[in-house]
């Protein structure tokens, strides 16, 4: 195969399972975001997680939310655990890694707030330390999992939501992560107030 029809091939395979994977996902994108519009509404905020490109996809979707997405609006309270470099260094080497987002979670979250766990495997020992820090604080969890939900998926309560996408590959499940977050930035454009003018 030449590498165009490779990635021919790729584009077809990355089609196909948001195809396939969007009437399925559908029920708890819609569920999600109506959790954070809830959680927006009633002052609270959301903080998110994640390591690699989970954790860009974190930072994406704070900034989409604390900024804008396609839509004029007030800003939304968002936070990205994962860009503080001192912060995570300093709790990496006093404490140990896995403690990186829970000890965040502690420190900002509060009773109402919304965490957005993001692991494609589930199995990310500080992405699952950050989750049960958020029920012990009362927050509610968002997660977006792939492959069989990993360990993430056993820690969800109920009131929290999974989405998890039927795939595999670690690629092929973050691109419908990214999705799946646009989806939930879509449904807040149109469920929150636009900006005022003389915020925009």
């Amino acid at each position: 195969m030449d590498e165009a029809a490779r990635v021919r091939a790729l584009f077809v395979e990355s089609a196909r399972l948001k195809a396939e994977a969007g009437p399925a996902l559908a029920p708890a994108i819609a569920q999600a975001a109506a959790l954070v519009a809830g959680a927006l509404r009633s002052g609270g905020k959301v903080l998110a997680c994640g390591n690699g490109g989970s954790a860009a996809d974190a930072q994406h979707f704070a900034a989409e939310l604390l900024n804008r997405f396609e839509r004029e609006r007030a800003p939304l309270a968002a936070v990205a655990l994962t860009t503080d470099s001192s912060t995570l260094t300093s709790i990496a080497n006093d404490y140990d890694f896995g403690q990186v987002f829970a000890k965040q979670v502690r420190g900002l979250g509060r009773a109402g707030d919304v965490l957005v766990a993001i692991s494609t495997s589930g199995h990310s020992p500080n992405v699952n330390e950050a989750v049960r820090a958020a029920h012990a604080c009362g927050l509610r969890v968002v997660a977006l999992t792939g492959r069989d939900g990993g360990e993430l998926a056993g820690l969800l309560r109920e009131g929290d939501v999974e989405i998890r996408v039927p795939a595999r590959s670690t690629a092929r499940i973050q691109e419908v992560h990214i999705l799946a977050l646009h989806c939930i930035c879509d449904l807040l454009d149109h469920d929150l107030p636009e900006a005022k003018e003389d915020e925009a």
